[in-house]
């Protein structure tokens, strides 16, 4: 930063000095302005992202808006959602910072838009009696709706899509809030770099039921949770889609499979079986061509996944399993990806 000079005591002698001496005044008038902005990222118990349509736009936004003189942008993103949906709340928890450029298109020229600093915070999980306590104003707000995750581009404008899905991930990585640039991360993460949430999630809406698969019942597929030794689990992720899966229940256990349970509903059986993680071949299946392989938390499988209510169920299942094996409760991080071979360390 250049040092500043009080304009009164300047001499004709420092005026004439080489260096980067500036009045405040031109120190001020030097710096890039822009306009500050704050959204909210609200989800429901499906991991559907909370969108509304207003009176002004065709396309449809994030809750939030513009960050008054003098105020926190937090403060702000309260104020919103008090405004526009009749909701109070704290959002301390910040999701992703993003740098809009002036050049953005979609504003009009005399906007004279100069680029914006948005702030996404964390809104929760909204439970069903939450969501029907929202009021609309009388106007400008004239509905909402929660979106797949997969669908929020053809719903909104190409940049707030990004920075929704961009702060989504943040919040399934757990170690912070993103810097964005034009939505994009200027440090992507695992879930980033093979676009995670980019397709529609696969739903599994069925009642969870512990134990074996009674023989009566016909399996639609077979998958497993395989613990590593950190009591993280193993996810595949479409290279081709950015879908996300549990292996198959024959891939990567180094001892026989022990049943933890299955789905059944209107798609049919998912049984699942868990076991311990010691190595990673044959685990291509499917119609892709490659899967990535990542270590997560359950939680995190559990939040890229649409299970529905008994997703907690099976969620609960899981970490009985992973203490029969004497492993520890993992630690939210960023899901790894694993190299080659790395899981049989």
């Amino acid at each position: 930063m250049p040092q500043l000079t009080d304009q009164g005591a300047i001499d004709e002698d420092e005026r004439e000095r080489t260096g980067t001496w500036m009045t405040p005044a031109e120190y001020g008038a030097s710096r890039a302005a822009v306009w500050t902005a704050a959204v909210v990222l609200v989800t429901d118990t499906r991991g559907r992202i909370l969108v509304q349509s207003v009176d002004y736009r065709a396309d449809r936004l994030l809750p939030g808006g513009a960050v008054d003189a003098g105020e926190a942008p937090s403060a702000a993103a309260a104020r919103e959602l008090r405004e526009e949906l009749g909701v109070d709340g704290r959002y301390p928890r910040g999701l992703a910072v993003d740098w809009i450029p002036a050049d953005t298109p979609g504003f009009p020229p005399e906007m004279r838009f100069p680029g914006e600093i948005l702030h996404v915070y964390d809104g929760g999980t909204w439970t069903p009696d939450r969501i029907e306590a929202v009021r609309l104003p009388a106007q400008e707000i004239t509905g909402i709706h929660f979106a797949e995750p997969a669908d929020l581009p053809a719903l909104m404008d190409p940049g707030d899509a990004r920075r929704a899905l961009s702060a989504l991930r943040a919040r399934v990585n757990g170690s912070g809030a993103a810097l964005l640039e034009d939505g994009r991360p200027t440090a992507p993460t695992a879930l980033d770099r093979l676009g995670v949430l980019r397709t529609r999630r696969i739903p599994q809406h069925g009642a969870w039921y512990p134990g074996p698969v009674p023989e009566r019942l016909p399996v639609r597929d077979r998958s497993a949770w395989l613990f590593a030794p950190d009591g993280r689990v193993l996810l595949l992720i479409s290279r081709a889609t950015g879908a996300a899966h549990l292996p198959p229940a024959t891939a990567g256990a180094g001892e026989a499979a022990v049943p933890l349970g299955y789905r059944h509903g209107e798609q049919g059986v998912h049984a699942r079986t868990t076991g311990r993680l010691t190595g990673l071949p044959g685990l291509a299946g499917g119609t892709d061509p490659e899967f990535a392989r990542l270590l997560a938390t359950p939680e995190q499988v559990r939040e890229l996944s649409d299970w529905g209510r008994a997703g907690d169920d099976e969620l609960a299942a899981v970490h009985a399993a992973r203490a029969r094996f004497g492993l520890p409760v993992p630690v939210r991080t960023p899901p790894t990806e694993l190299p080659g071979e790395a899981a049989r360390r």
